[in-house]
């Protein structure tokens, strides 16, 4: 695996300085032999110093390149990863040196609407926005094809994975869903991502769900299940309180000796309290002008 080494050449400043300088020399030399032919006394060895000291002018001004603030220019020799320049400004470095581009911004993807199906076997559609950035950047050019490519296809995998191992929805507590547990999921989410990016010099910051739906097909009927699944939990939830209510109640009927009550009443009384505590309407009561007990 290449790894990054930083190195960013020279500052471009005094290699301009030394391309004025030559290009000047140029200039003096050219003149010296126009002057030189016109007395009569032609120096041929000066125009050869001309031509070579423009070659060498080009071929320095071909060195230089522009690095702006988060950009990096991976430089290679002939082929050979030679490292990386990320220091921002005019740079210069070895005239033969080809350089790519590469942006260390951060960078946003957003995957497509993919239908999967979740841990309970409901197809779905599912998307995800990731925030990410190069790294790495001898891993991103050298180690992938493609890193941009390899970003979009290795998020949507690692959604599809991340969408199979929850369901959809759940009205248990210890029970981690997509629709109710969104945290833990983005974190799940974002560790499936970089593990599957790390090879590419990549890291994903932050991976969230941007979109999540039952599929069209079974939109209705789960719809249905999920509304009969929440009354059910609700239900339960107000008949464990009311259990819980009337328990307190005979305690202090009881503790503070108010009323003694038979086997026979309390298991009216039971069916009173639950009957107020656990209706849908609120509760008509009739008052009783006999004895206790009629």
């Amino acid at each position: 695996m290449i790894r990054e080494r930083e190195r960013n050449g020279i500052p471009g400043l005094p290699m301009v300085a030394v391309v004025f300088g030559l290009a000047a020399l140029v200039i003096w030399l050219f003149v010296t032999f126009v002057r030189l032919a016109e007395a009569g006394r032609p120096y041929p060895l000066l125009m050869v110093g001309v031509v070579l000291l423009v070659g060498l002018d080009l071929l320095i001004t071909r060195g230089f390149f522009m690095v702006a603030p988060n950009e990096a220019r991976v430089l290679q020799l002939f082929g050979d990863y030679a490292g990386t320049a990320k220091q921002p400004g005019l740079r210069w470095a070895n005239p033969f040196y080809t350089r790519k581009k590469i942006s260390i911004r951060v960078r946003n993807f957003e995957s497509g609407k993919l239908k999967v199906n979740d841990a309970e076997g409901n197809p779905i559609e599912i998307a995800a926005v990731v925030v990410w950035r190069v790294v790495e950047t001898a891993e991103a050019t050298f180690e992938v094809d493609d890193y941009e490519n390899y970003v979009r296809v290795q998020t949507e995998s690692a959604l599809r994975n991340a969408a199979t191992s929850y369901p959809y929805d759940s009205h248990e507590d210890a029970v981690v869903s997509l629709r109710g547990n969104t945290a833990v999921v983005a974190d799940h989410l974002q560790k499936e991502v970089q593990g599957r990016l790390n090879k590419a010099g990549v890291e994903a910051i932050e991976a969230r769900i941007s979109h999540l739906a039952y599929a069209p097909e079974i939109a209705a009927a789960m719809l249905q299940r999920q509304q009969a699944g929440a009354i059910i939990a609700a239900r339960s939830r107000i008949v464990e309180g009311a259990v819980g209510m009337v328990e307190m109640a005979l305690q202090m009927l009881s503790h503070k000796g108010i009323v003694t009550l038979d086997e026979e009443r309390k298991a009216a009384m039971v069916s009173n309290l639950l009957v107020v505590l656990c209706g849908e309407k609120g509760a008509q009561p009739i008052v009783n002008t006999g004895t206790i007990h009629q």
